[in-house]
């Protein structure tokens, strides 16, 4: 089940494996059962939305990534059947009618995200902190704020006392609103907490019964049930499923959880059995590095992950460290960059991580150079940066520089950088000048070194490409590599990264390691899985 297709790497050079099953979803977030009786995902990474079987877990794309709609990240149904859809970065809810016609209903929620229908009513919350919960009127007029003070809203639902529910993700203004949900009259009034202490929750859910679930979005996968209207007792359920973003109960009381950090359709017993409806598996991945004994581990945006062939779903989870792009093994350590413009060195037996810098523009691609700093391909800055053992920046290279993306050294300590937008590849000079190595390229990323060759990814025609840096002489080493949006698709202009404060859609970065056995590493984004490349000669 690829989301890009089933077209086989062609390589008259290298034999490729995958390292863990494809994963069918670019992650899963605000989940819904439609009037036909799917399960409706919505997919914020990839800005599309799939329907999927509850029989047989087949997934069928619904909104494509090509559609109005940039990066859904919750929907709901109204009494007509039409979809709602919370659009996060842009600030939109769109109304998708029951013939497939889109209709934007506001540009004037900043970050919407919980998402919820009352009959004909629209009810959609801010994810933000003092955000809003607020009624929208499809057919026109001015949104209506019910309240406000929300530490970060998310998914929401109508109680069976005819309250609106909502939790506060995380802690806002007012320390004591950690760990909350709340609720209020649909028609307006006074916001009072219902439960207190409820374990990082993300989302509210009613069973069929009435009892209250609240989804934990932390690495354990807790689901909190509360008797709201009974007893008032607790019980905790550990699913495993890390990252749980939002749950739907089907007509027989069956739920079905999702996973911003790990895609796919769960469905969770009572008593904390699990069965995979749609597979779970990688969202991306972006970069991708080897230690020395031979372990891979990915950046996968919302965390460090290692794709195991031997492990059942092919991928554990060592970290949820969010919008991780970049990462290259050191020794026992691994040094990640991260779109909100951190690099971060992560120790994975301790589990500790420590910020090396701060405030770069888009940091992407990241490499140990020689003498132990930390190399940077800093892409919206159009520069090279290095972070000294002292964790001070300093720029390696800008002149000549457009949109690098990835960064690699030889043998000799010669730094090279692949850059998007110019077509090429290049070499940092002594003096900070780049000097061009190949260009031509059509959208260059990923770059590693093999011996006296250096091999990049070229993401527009999808294939791998072998450069001689002394001749700048070429060769294609591999085609049809599944790498960017499924064929056929064009992608969307990138939003403004920070769009109402939060992170957007994340630029799929086609990540290339080296290992110390001659191999290559792809992150193969376009299904998301990672591809071993064995040379075959």
């Amino acid at each position: 089940m690829s989301r890009h297709g089933d077209q086989p790497v062609i390589s008259a050079r290298w034999a490729p494996r995958r390292l863990n099953p494809a994963n069918p979803l670019w992650g899963s977030n605000g989940v819904a059962f439609g009037p036909d009786g799917r399960l409706y995902v919505a997919q914020f990474l990839a800005g599309q939305i799939s329907a999927v079987d509850p029989a047989t877990g087949d997934v069928e794309v619904v909104v494509p990534m090509d559609s109005p709609v940039q990066s859904p990240d919750d929907l709901a149904f109204g009494a007509d059947g039409s979809m709602y859809i919370a659009d996060l970065v842009p600030g939109r809810v769109w109304r998708r009618g029951p013939e497939g016609e889109y209709t934007l209903v506001s540009d004037e929620v900043a970050n919407p995200n919980g998402i919820t229908c009352v009959g004909d009513r629209l009810f959609v919350n801010e994810m933000k902190p003092d955000g809003r919960l607020m009624e929208l009127f499809p057919h026109g007029g001015d949104p209506r704020v019910l309240t406000e003070g929300l530490a970060l809203g998310n998914a929401m639902q109508l109680g069976p006392d005819g309250h609106l529910y909502y939790p506060h993700m995380m802690s806002g203004p007012n320390p004591l609103l950690t760990g909350q949900v709340w609720r209020i009259p649909p028609d307006g009034g006074l916001p009072e907490v219902v439960a207190d202490d409820v374990h990082q929750p993300v989302a509210v859910r009613f069973d069929q019964g009435g009892v209250l679930h609240v989804l934990s979005r932390g690495p354990e996968g807790i689901v909190t049930r509360i008797d709201l209207h009974g007893s008032g007792s607790r019980t905790l359920v550990t699913s495993g499923v890390v990252g749980l973003d939002n749950a739907a109960f089907d007509a027989e009381n069956r739920m079905f959880v999702s996973s911003y950090a790990s895609g796919g359709v769960t469905e969770l017993h009572p008593d904390g059995r699990t069965r995979e409806l749609v597979p779970r598996g990688l969202d991306g991945p972006y970069g991708v590095t080897v230690d020395l004994g031979g372990r891979v581990y990915a950046a996968d945006h919302y965390r460090v992950a290692r794709p195991e062939p031997s492990r059942e779903g092919g991928v554990t989870t060592h970290a949820l460290l969010h919008f991780a792009h970049g990462i290259v093994a050191d020794g026992e350590l691994l040094h990640l960059t991260s779109q909100f413009g951190q690099v971060q060195t992560y120790d994975p037996g301790t589990g500790a991580t420590r910020e090396r810098a701060g405030g770069l523009r888009r940091p992407l691609g990241i490499t140990v150079a020689p003498d132990g700093s930390l190399v940077v391909a800093e892409s919206d800055a159009g520069r090279v940066v290095a972070v000294g053992s002292d964790d001070a920046v300093t720029v390696l290279a800008e002149d000549g520089l457009e949109l690098p993306v990835d960064v690699a050294f030889d043998a000799e300590g010669r730094c090279y950088v692949s850059d998007e937008r110019l077509g090429a590849v290049l070499r940092i000079e002594a003096d900070g000048s780049a000097a061009v190595v190949v260009d031509g390229l059509d959208a260059p990323q990923g770059l590693a070194v093999l011996g006296d060759e250096l091999f990049v990814v070229e993401t527009g025609p999808r294939r791998l490409r072998a450069v001689s840096p002394a001749t700048g002489e070429t060769r294609v080493d591999a085609e049809d590599l599944p790498v960017g949006p499924p064929p056929g698709v064009v992608p969307r202009a990138e939003p403004d990264l920070f769009a109402h404060g939060m992170p957007g859609m994340a630029r799929r970065f086609a990540g290339l390691a080296a290992g110390a056995d001659g191999t290559l590493l792809l992150s193969a984004n376009g299904e998301g899985t990672v591809l071993r490349l064995t040379p075959t000669r």
